[in-house]
């Protein structure tokens, strides 16, 4: 067997139509599949990789659970040193706070969507 990528990632959310504003007016993901599935799940997608948000019955905040249990620990979107520079104008302009990493090998910057999922935009050209 030999894997391609990862297709989705999918996560619950707490409100669909803010979640759907968020990834698709932060991030810049498209929405694709609507024609096939409606909001079950809703595909947030940039070339091949999507997120897929389903509609959380929990109430709090940060559906991806206490650190100290399994859980989705974060998602991570790949870009070149030029869109790395542009993502942190965009949080900048959007009034979005967002924290830096070295990583050594890699630069990365933090969000969390309106739920709370922590996203990291990376870039390798350092």
């Amino acid at each position: 067997m030999k894997l391609h990528h990862i297709d989705h990632v999918a996560i619950t959310v707490s409100d669909l139509q803010r979640s759907i504003a968020w990834y698709r007016d932060v991030l810049g993901l498209e929405r694709r599949f609507q024609d096939a599935w409606g909001d079950v799940p809703t595909m947030m997608c940039v070339d091949e990789t999507c997120v897929a948000l389903f509609v959380s019955d929990r109430s709090e905040k940060g559906a991806d659970g206490p650190r100290d249990t399994p859980s989705l620990h974060h998602i991570a979107f790949r870009v070149d040193r030029e869109n790395f520079e542009a993502a942190q104008d965009r949080f900048r302009d959007l009034g979005i706070e967002f924290r830096p990493a070295d990583h050594g090998i890699a630069r990365s910057i933090y969000v969390a969507d309106p739920d709370g999922h922590r996203i990291e935009i990376t870039t390798y050209h350092v």
